[in-house]
């Protein structure tokens, strides 16, 4: 076990993610169904499906943002470096520091560019200037935007454009390099050029972190990812390279919505 500034840092082998037989439940109600599947390390996953059919959900899961959801219940196992992350021994503090989330809505921190990035690093005790200074230009760098806000640093973040802003919550969310970046539809409010920026952004990132990203979009899914899942009704039901899930899928219903004969 590796320790990252006192923060235990998960070792993760081929399988970055793996998730066995999850069920998840909101009151009476079953979000998600008996989901098995395994994420590869350095790879782009997507999940796609029509709204409502649990792929937010179980990005969510990942990182547990639902454990604060009223009524929420979760069965199963999910594993992140052989590791369950549901398991007493797991701090959140712990999983946040290896896994990043970038959501659908830029939502910068209303202060400087400099202090977004520095906000995540300064929490895991890092204070020293000149470590903050390096970790500003290298998580700026991984997400393209060094050249354009290397001189902007003191400025709010309030006052880049929306694509700037979104690729500015990426650097921040890289801030703390963590080993798998999820993405909730991290294009879906943003204009041709900036979700081009996006995509291109994500497959330079997949050398250095594992990439889940939801998205409406197929045709962003078919361009970037290596796999992709299919969802309907809280179901994974089909899971597999993307090229066979937009050539040759095997179930029916994956066919049925990739072209787009429902949802």
């Amino acid at each position: 076990m590796r320790k990252d500034n006192g923060i235990e840092k998960f070792e993760l082998g081929d399988v970055a993610v793996r998730i066995r037989d999850l069920d998840l439940y909101y009151g009476n109600f079953q979000a998600l169904k008996d989901i098995n599947m395994d994420v590869a390390k350095g790879e782009i996953t997507a999940f796609i499906g029509p709204s409502g059919c649990g792929k937010s959900t179980l990005l969510k899961c990942i990182d547990r943002m639902n454990d604060l959801v009223e009524g929420c219940r979760i069965e199963g196992r999910i594993e992140i470096g052989g590791k369950d992350i549901y398991a007493p021994g797991t701090t959140l503090q712990a999983l946040r520091k290896n896994v990043g989330m970038v959501f659908q809505k830029p939502n910068p921190f209303p202060m400087s560019v400099y202090d977004n990035i520095t906000y995540g690093p300064k929490l895991y005790g890092i204070r020293n200037k000149t470590d903050l200074n390096e970790i500003v230009e290298r998580s700026l760098k991984n997400a393209a935007m060094w050249d354009e806000l290397k001189d902007r640093l003191d400025k709010s973040a309030l006052a880049l454009s929306g694509g700037q802003q979104q690729r500015l919550c990426i650097a921040r969310a890289l801030s703390v390099e963590p080993q798998i970046l999820l993405m909730d539809e991290p294009t879906s409010a943003l204009d041709p050029i900036s979700t081009g920026k996006i995509e291109e952004l994500c497959v330079e990132l997949k050398d250095k972190v594992t990439v889940i990203m939801v998205t409406h979009n197929m045709q962003q899914a078919a361009r970037i990812s290596d796999k992709t899942g299919f969802f309907l009704l809280g179901e994974l039901i089909e899971y597999d390279s993307t090229e066979k899930i937009f050539s040759a899928p095997a179930k029916e219903q994956t066919e049925r919505y990739i072209t787009g004969r429902f949802g």
